[in-house]
């Protein structure tokens, strides 16, 4: 194999990876769907019904079923997603006819999810594929398996079952930990676990206990997407991002971290083990040595978040207030922007959106999205990337590690507006939100990319022709590289911070680069200096403006 070939291999099983842990997440979740249906899953309920009957009815539910057995013919339908199926995946129709036409061409629309992700893999062993630019292709079509199945599958399955997120009023950073109260960090990327501890902590007798022991309550705070998950639809405060896990449980303060999977650094166990920090792994499929692992199923949920929240309380016996130092005080912030709860902010439609945007209020949207990367000082290329873009009158929907650095940084409070241009800051103060819109977990990207299917059939054009692009400033999960291509993929310029390992091989780097955009409408972009990352999302916004006739800067 040449340089081409290995560098093409080495990104595509990146990509794979990345797409595989997004829907598995989401598989987690339809497995869970059916439990609930079947009644075999105490402690979980329908909540949303109209987005359960919504959603059903595209995958051909029969209208007027009772919920729960709406929700069991959904679930199945679900997963006939991940398998062989015959045509592609059912939320690929929510996309313009244009962009289905492009990756029919290319042939990258995505077929089954766990298809594509074990195509990709062979594709990648030893003489098997050995052109690199249709390894590439198929590296693009699984991360459309990612993005408009499994991913998206673990968004709405989640809304489903715990709520479509509204606004709401939260904190955020290390300050939300409670020197007089028990405190349970929830760390990882599945609402299944998170949910039942969240239930759990409000339990009468386990808060009596807590008192027994002396602490004053239960305090939960959250960390990466599973502290997303939770803030978004229940208000629950955020410790922090990726690079805060350590961290927080240097402040002596913290009872138990309880992790599902995903983004949980190998060291935190050994933090843990200085402190009295009890550190719980409950996924089979994510052990750590040194972790207490209490096994989850959707069966098991309800008296799992109660054991959890029980040994929690009992250990706050075990804390040295000695040894407690909680350094900063709590950022207030403002989460919880579903696409369905900005059109309702809007009065039901996205024409007020549409309107600000062709009046020139709003110059356009970026999605900035993404990891914290120790290479890089932490927060500072997103913060400094959002902070350009919201001056330039360009409205930023974010998530994952990049909305819990905005927060910190104080551009999720409506006061944060005074930062942004005059039109967009008018706007912001008319609906009395903030510049930059939490839309979720990193699975929740879904929501971004929904959102701009939507903008894009009623200006009735293609996503690649809207004044929109993506930028992922501190990258370096294989998630990331996974939303990256199918952002670029559904014709959204993405600019990353750093880098990806393609360096080696000019033919790949060039195709990422430049060769990409005749067949998608869309490519990649390289910036370190958000700055300049900026300039680059405001040029291109502002060219698509000009090109679809609305005035241009």
């Amino acid at each position: 194999a040449d340089a081409d070939i290995m560098v093409a291999r080495n990104l595509a099983r990146m990509v794979a990876a990345g797409a595989a842990s997004h829907s598995d997440h989401g598989r987690d979740l339809v497995e869970t769907l059916l439990a609930v249906a079947e009644g075999k899953a105490p402690g979980y309920k329908l909540t949303d019904l109209e987005k359960l009957s919504r959603v059903a009815g595209e995958f051909g539910v029969a209208p007027g079923l009772p919920p729960l057995e709406q929700a069991k013919e959904l679930a199945l339908a679900l997963m006939e997603e991940y398998g062989i199926r015959k045509g592609y995946l059912q939320f690929t129709k929510r996309l313009p006819a244009a962009r289905l036409d492009k990756w029919a061409k290319l042939g990258i629309a995505p077929r089954g999810i766990d298809w594509e992700i074990s195509e990709m893999l062979h594709r990648t062993h030893m003489g098997v594929d050995n052109d690199a630019v249709n390894i590439l292709l198929q590296a693009l079509r699984s991360a459309l398996a990612d993005g408009w199945g499994g991913s998206m599958i673990a968004t709405e399955v989640s809304d489903i079952l715990f709520g479509t997120p509204k606004p709401v009023a939260s904190q955020v950073n290390i300050g939300v930990l409670k020197s007089d109260q028990v405190n349970i960090l929830l760390h990882g990327h599945s609402p299944l676990v998170s949910e039942m501890v969240a239930q759990a902590a409000a339990d009468p007798a386990l808060l009596n206990r807590a008192r027994e022991l002396g602490a004053q309550g239960i305090n939960l705070a959250g960390l990466c997407c599973t502290g997303n998950e939770v803030l978004m639809r229940k208000g629950i405060p955020m410790a922090g991002n990726h690079l805060v896990q350590e961290l927080a449980i240097v402040t002596g303060a913290v009872e138990a971290m309880v992790v599902d999977y995903q983004c949980i650094m190998p060291s935190v166990p050994d933090f843990a083990s200085c402190y009295h920090t009890l550190f719980f792994t409950t996924y089979d499929k994510a052990k750590f040595p040194k972790a207490r692992h209490l096994s989850f199923s959707p069966e098991n949920g309800a008296a799992l978040g109660r054991e959890l929240v029980s040994q929690a309380v009992e250990n706050f016996a075990r804390r040295d207030s000695k040894r407690v130092s909680i350094p900063a005080a709590p950022q207030a912030q403002v989460s919880g922007f579903s696409v369905e709860s900005i059109v309702a902010a809007l009065g039901g439609t996205p024409g007020p959106l549409l309107e600000a945007i062709k009046a020139g209020q709003i110059r356009g949207a970026a999605g900035v999205v993404g990891c914290n990367n120790p290479k890089i000082t932490q927060d500072y290329g997103h913060v400094n990337l959002t902070k350009a873009l919201i001056a330039a009158d360009i409205l930023v929907l974010d998530t994952g590690c990049t909305a819990v650095a905005n927060a910190k940084a104080g551009l999720k409070e409506p006061r944060a507006a005074e930062l942004a241009g005059p039109g967009l800051k008018a706007v912001c103060q008319a609906l009395g939100i903030p510049p930059v819109l939490h839309m979720g977990s990193c699975v929740d990207n879904t929501r971004i990319i929904n959102l701009c299917a939507a903008l894009a059939g009623a200006l009735g054009v293609d996503l690649d022709q809207l004044p929109v692009a993506a930028a992922a400033p501190e990258w370096y999960s294989e998630k990331a590289a996974a939303i990256a291509c199918y952002a670029v993929a559904s014709g959204i310029y993405t600019v990353l911070g750093v880098a990806p390992p393609v360096l080696g091989s000019k033919a790949v780097t060039d195709l990422l680069l430049n060769g990409l955009e005749a067949h998608l409408g869309a490519k990649f972009a390289v910036e370190p200096d958000p700055a300049k990352a900026a300039a680059f999302i405001i040029s291109h916004v502002e060219g698509k403006r000009r090109a679809l006739g609305l005035d241009a800067r």
